[in-house]
């Protein structure tokens, strides 16, 4: 089975709550509610993935120094397996807006259930109730 690296992240507000943004149309689990970030390109490190996609995404800056490693997600999909990483960045320039046409949404972490999520996402949520 193949494994695809992907790293995410859990941006946080002053008010602790989490950015998440939904899959659009014509992308594989559209519709659904996921942490920003992608998949990891070979030579690429986890961190400087994110810096990348989160700019692509979000329209933000971020530096390496403000991504906090915080869990990790392991899950298989029927055709892949997926490995992760989750940083949390509390830091960031520029204002946060979907790029892509995406729906984005600052939400406390004690509702993250009430949006649905790739099934790899769900297990993260703890983690995050914890944080707050």
């Amino acid at each position: 089975m193949k494994l695809v690296l992907v790293a995410a992240c859990a941006l946080l507000d002053v008010d602790n709550r989490v950015l998440i943004a939904q899959r659009p149309e014509g992308k594989a689990m559209a519709g659904l509610w996921e942490f920003p970030g992608g998949k990891v390109e070979p030579g690429e490190r986890p961190e400087e993935a994110l810096i990348r996609e989160l700019a692509e995404e979000l329209g933000i800056t971020v530096k390496k120094e403000c991504l906090a490693p915080l869990t990790f997600a392991s899950h298989a999909y029927d055709d892949f397996h997926l490995l992760m990483p989750l940083y949390v960045c509390r830091r960031w320039s520029g204002t946060v807006a979907g790029q892509e046409g995406q729906a984005i949404k600052w939400v406390r972490a004690v509702r993250l259930r009430d949006y649905p999520m790739p099934a790899a996402d769900e297990p993260l949520i703890p983690h995050l109730i914890d944080l707050a």
